[in-house]
């Protein structure tokens, strides 16, 4: 399995917890215009409910629509055991449209290894998950089981969703607006450069809650 090798100057607590205080537009147009990076992963996965946020590392699940059976539920069971604390699931599922990946009984477990939230194809059990208050970003809800529908094929390796490669031990972050991925290496300078957003954008509203006009924003280094 592999695992990430990136070193920090503050605690994984403490990226987790300054990350939670930013949304996800300011770490984008970080990542685009100051690492030329395309971190969106695709709009069309949605939270659970508009106030959750998802924040911690990744850790990667691949699998596919297939009727084996063989050592599925001991395959899933052991990647159960492995996520660790601040973990996110990062589910590549190929695409399914049909069943379940995620439920009530997986929610328990990944909460007692200290998991933070997954980012999944398809969700049953909603009602149970909403109640643990696990964050959750999905496609669609359904209650037709994986087993024999779908398995797991390996998980910590590098999976693709959309046009973005998720690595073991990057930094995922979502809000209302969508999910982002930011390689291991450079989680704490993005994280920097974002809280520098936000700092720059409470001048920007003060210039604009003033009335100043919008071309003079801009010449005061203000932007829309």
């Amino acid at each position: 399995m592999q695992e990430t090798a990136a070193k920090y100057p503050i605690t994984i607590r403490e990226m987790r917890e300054r990350y939670l205080k930013l949304y996800s537009g300011a770490v984008n147009d970080v990542m685009r215009f100051a690492f030329h990076v395309n971190a969106a992963l695709p709009s069309s996965y949605l939270p659970l409910r508009e106030n959750m946020k998802l924040c911690g590392q990744a850790f990667t699940v691949k699998g596919a629509p297939d009727i084996t059976t063989e050592g599925e539920m001991e395959m899933r069971a052991e990647m159960l055991e492995q996520l660790h604390e601040d973990s996110v699931v990062m589910f590549d599922c190929t695409g399914d449209t049909v069943t379940a990946q995620w439920g009530e009984v997986m929610t328990k477990a990944a909460l007692r290894a200290g998991c933070r939230g997954a980012f999944i194809n398809g969700i049953r059990d909603t009602e149970a998950i909403l109640e643990l208050g696990f964050p959750v970003f999905h496609l669609y809800r359904t209650n037709v089981g994986m087993l024999g529908r779908f398995r797991m094929f390996h998980y910590q390796k590098p999976v693709r969703i959309g046009e973005v490669v998720v690595n073991p031990g990057d930094w995922i972050f979502g809000d209302i607006d969508g999910v982002i991925c930011i390689p291991a290496a450079e989680a704490y300078n993005v994280l920097l450069k974002a809280e520098a957003v936000l700092k720059k954008e409470v001048t920007i509203r003060q210039m604009v809650d003033s009335g100043m006009k919008p071309t003079q924003v801009i010449k005061n280094g203000g932007y829309f």
